[in-house]
């Protein structure tokens, strides 16, 4: 009972955050969040830990948002609530066993740009990882995406040279698949897989910064039994190389004035 008391206060804090940071947002705006880590051990639900007494608990690592404008505030909180990152909320996580950990890393928090991935990890028939990636505008708390950032009149011109360097990625993998030690079907079968994989316009909203440059993010989506061989789907390009495609008056124009 304790523990899941502990979990509870742990929780509400998200909401009940000491408001100090707060109140010095009011006055001036801040180009960065302030973030607190948060470490707690999810107590899963008795149900749970009678079916699966090896699964009782789970690791969670989240962070605690503050020290922005409240209305700015409350909808970055919106998006990194649990429920919006992998459609799970904290009680589903309880009364599932699936979990082990769950965590994040801060890629960039300046510029009036917060850019964060999430990875939660698990076991069900084989042991999976995901992530989900956000790059939210700190001036209005919403998500940035490619027309955001972008020329309109660019976008397909631009997801061309994203494309070339998958393509790339993808004829060093063939060749690797080729010399592999594989059935000859086997081979073919993921040969097939990355011959439908294109970069398009569409996958440009999917893209983290740092001071450097953009690394634009591709999930080429493969089964468990071929994971391994998938491309790496990350691909960086530095804000010189970008700048013909930059908004000048996006939240990315700041890196090439």
């Amino acid at each position: 009972m304790s523990h899941l008391l502990l979990i509870a206060f742990s929780f509400l804090s998200f909401s009940a955050f000491p408001s100090t940071q707060l109140a010095a947002a009011n006055n001036r705006f801040q180009d960065h969040a302030i973030i607190q880590r948060r470490r707690i051990v999810l107590v899963r639900s008795a149900e749970v830990r009678r079916n699966f007494p090896e699964r009782k608990t789970a690791k969670l690592t989240y962070p605690v948002i503050s020290g922005l404008r409240p209305t700015i505030l409350k909808r970055v909180r919106a998006l990194l609530s649990f429920k919006n990152i992998f459609d799970y909320s904290l009680s589903d996580y309880r009364n599932d066993a699936w979990l082990t950990e769950f965590s994040y890393i801060v890629n960039h928090n300046a510029n009036s740009l917060l850019d964060i991935t999430f990875t939660q990890s698990g076991l069900a028939a084989y042991p999976d990882e995901q992530s989900k990636h956000f790059l939210i505008n700190l001036r209005s708390g919403s998500l940035v995406t490619a027309a955001d950032a972008f020329r309109s009149e660019k976008l397909t011109a631009l997801a061309s040279e994203v494309d070339a360097e998958l393509q790339k990625e993808l004829t060093k993998l063939r060749k690797e698949n080729a010399a592999s030690s594989d059935q000859a079907d086997e081979r073919a079968s993921v040969n097939d897989a990355y011959d439908i994989l294109y970069f398009e316009p569409r996958d440009l909203d999917n893209f983290s910064i740092s001071k450097r440059g953009v690394t634009f993010l591709f999930d080429a989506g493969f089964p468990h039994v071929i994971k391994a061989l998938e491309p790496s789907g990350r691909y960086f390009f530095t804000y010189d190389r970008l700048k013909p495609y930059l908004k000048d008056d996006g939240p990315l124009g700041q890196f090439v004035r």
